[in-house]
């Protein structure tokens, strides 16, 4: 008996305990004999690199997209921030933050880039601090760490001084007077700190050419602050005649210096050098707000579009000169950043990059999903992988391009996903029913509501003869499958659990399942008549296929000391049977050995999401796997190396 952990020899079980209550897990004959609890468990043979980040934060952050000399762009997701070489078809990623990224800012050099994150909690339930991290775009190495203790809420604005060498960084919080305040970044020394108002506050930036203005604006104000010393003095911008927006969204700079800024009103107003008060105004540039300004090189102006996703060209005297709209699907325009010759970036509201010119019009760069996502799962026998969430979306990606091969919006919410063993067809489980769609054309093949409650998991025997379907009405539907996943008759439901089933795995002989559930029991079934298998000899020594079920003795000792039985939302093993990862609360993927049949066996753990890991699943050949962030929105793809 270890705490926590009770082998008994006469059962032929290890038992386990969440939140006090016991899990009895059945030991296979072939290691009952030698079983005990004092093995040293082992390392992984092998590890994760990140390889690749799907999506981008473009819903509520702003400016957050620059091109780099380097010719990589960098932006950020979660707790990444992603530098994408889009002609070498590569990515770089800065790892050093804790928890959500919220704002980045570049310094003149083009190589040192400062970024702000949220506060956080350990796994232990003790706060991190929101801070700034400041770090080189070449060698990825942290250069500073600024405001541990100082900041409260998230870091949401940064900027670096731009004309004195960049000795200086300004940033923002999100504590309620959203506290304005100056850094000299290489000693990590505050110099200066101010309430900037009780408001939110978007943007807060140098002035190009005067080294002691900065400008913050935000809803309903926009202000100019001169620092002096340790003392930071406040001008309002006075709207005069002109109308008060409710924000003020976007700031750029003219060449002479004069202030441009984008409202929510849809107005470009124009604040002369030096000034308070509006010099020229642009009403109505834009039908809804303006969320992105962006001066070119040659002087001109773009300004992008929220309701109307318009990208803008502007002549030096903001007379209209050209215009573009981006597609439909792609949403609202966030940010706008000037590529190499005349292209453009664009970062748009739906967490995709766009890349493009007005005259030539987007297309799209990055994808990504706009709300908590849940459902993931890998194709049978190619390198690509099905994603669906909140947002109504259902993503097929191949992994060698990173981009969607189809997108399909469906009707509600989707929890789950799974393929047909031959990969013909996939089950995707909403938050009211099921249905199946063609893998190549996404045509919908049936539909199903049982039980009108959310579908947790959704799994096709490994024989493709059956579809088991788990919901959060604590039953499990079986449904018979025949014309290779096109027809579905239901066999019955299974009726045991005490609480909505979390997980469900198959024998690899298609002969019974397994399922867990939200009180942490462990049931077996036979498909063919939905019975439960009470025989602990009937299925003992049962093979599993994904071992993607949380509780079983392959795979407890992934739990750690203490745990609550909600802290892993998914676990998958490798195709070789070698490696098992799991996905926690805490934003961490963890890579154990297989079987994980130790309490509190060892593990690599790597960070990279920001909120809850969702899920988890290799490819078919095991050269990567690949993991999904709740509130985070983001898809990672992880080398096995």
């Amino acid at each position: 008996k270890t705490k926590e952990v009770i082998f008994s020899t006469e059962d032929g079980a290890v038992k386990m305990f969440l939140r006090g209550r016991p899990v009895p897990m059945l030991i296979p004959d072939a290691l009952a004999s030698t079983y005990s609890l004092d093995a040293k468990p082992e390392m992984p043979s092998r590890r994760f690199k990140l390889d690749w980040v799907y999506g981008y934060r473009g819903r509520d952050c702003r400016a957050n997209l620059y091109l780099l000399p380097t010719g990589e762009i960098v932006y950020f997701v979660a707790s990444v921030a992603v530098l994408y070489s889009v002609e070498e078809q590569r990515q770089r990623h800065y790892l050093g933050h804790n928890d959500d990224i919220k704002c980045l800012a570049v310094h003149p050099d083009m190589i040192t880039i400062a970024t702000g994150q949220v506060a956080g909690t350990t796994k232990e339930g003790k706060p991190l601090p929101p801070h700034v991290r400041v770090w080189d775009s070449v060698s990825l190495s942290t250069l500073h760490v600024l405001g541990l203790g100082a900041f409260d809420r998230a870091v949401c604005c940064v900027g670096f001084s731009k004309s004195n060498g960049g000795g200086l960084l300004c940033a923002v919080d999100d504590s309620n007077d959203h506290i304005l305040s100056v850094w000299d970044w290489a000693k990590e020394q505050k110099v200066a700190d101010i309430k900037c108002s009780n408001e939110a506050v978007l943007v807060a930036t140098y002035h190009p050419t005067e080294p002691d203005l900065i400008i913050t604006c935000g809803k309903s104000h926009i202000h100019f602050w001169t620092h002096e010393g340790s003392s930071l003095s406040k001008r309002q911008g006075i709207f005069e005649k002109h109308e008060k927006p409710k924000y003020v969204l976007c700031v750029a700079f003219t060449e002479e210096g004069d202030v441009v800024t984008g409202d929510s009103s849809g107005n470009l107003y124009v604040w002369g050098k030096g000034g308070t008060r509006i010099t020229q105004a642009v009403v109505g540039a834009h039908e809804g707000g303006v969320f992105g300004l962006c001066t070119l090189r040659d002087g001109t102006l773009i300004s992008g579009g929220g309701r109307d996703r318009r990208v803008v060209l502007w002549d030096r005297d903001f007379q209209k000169v050209q215009e573009s709209e981006v597609p439909e699907g792609l949403g609202p325009v966030r940010t706008v950043a000037e590529g190499r010759g005349d292209t453009l970036y664009v970062g748009t509201t739906r967490n995709s990059v766009l890349l493009g010119s007005v005259a030539e019009g987007f297309s799209s760069l990055v994808q990504g999903h706009t709300e908590e996502l849940w459902g993931l799962a890998a194709h049978p026998s190619q390198d690509r992988f099905v994603t669906c969430g909140q947002d109504k979306q259902v993503h097929l990606w191949n992994v060698d391009t990173h981009r969607p091969i189809w997108s399909k919006t469906i009707e509600d919410p989707a929890r789950s996903a799974g393929f047909h063993p031959n990969g013909s067809v996939l089950a995707i489980g909403t938050v009211t029913g099921w249905m199946v769609l063609d893998a190549e054309t996404h045509d919908l093949v049936v539909i199903h509501t049982d039980g009108g409650e959310q579908i947790s998991v959704v799994s096709f025997s490994p024989d493709g003869a059956f579809l088991a379907v788990g919901s959060h009405d604590n039953l499990v539907y079986v449904y018979a499958v025949s014309e290779e996943g096109h027809k579905y008759s239901r066999v019955g439901k299974c009726s045991g659990h005490s609480s909505f089933i979390t997980h469900l795995d198959w024998a690899r002989d298609s002969s019974c399942f397994v399922t867990n559930s939200g009180d942490y029991e462990i049931l077996y079934w036979d498909p063919t008549t939905c019975k439960q298998i009470t025989s602990a000899e009937a299925v003992r020594n049962v093979d599993w296929v994904t071992a993607s079920c949380v509780l079983g003795f392959g795979v407890f000792g992934i739990w750690s000391e203490g745990a609550d039985g909600t802290d892993i939302n998914a676990v998958a093993r490798s195709h070789d049977g070698k490696l098992l990862a799991s996905a926690d609360d805490f934003g961490k993927v963890h890579l154990f050995a297989y079987p994980c049949c130790q309490p509190r066996a060892q593990s690599h753990k790597y960070g990279g999401h920001s909120s809850h890991v969702t899920n988890i699943t290799f490819l078919h050949n095991d050269r990567a796997a690949l993991s999904t962030g709740g509130k985070d929105t983001s898809v990672l793809q992880w080398s096995v190396v």
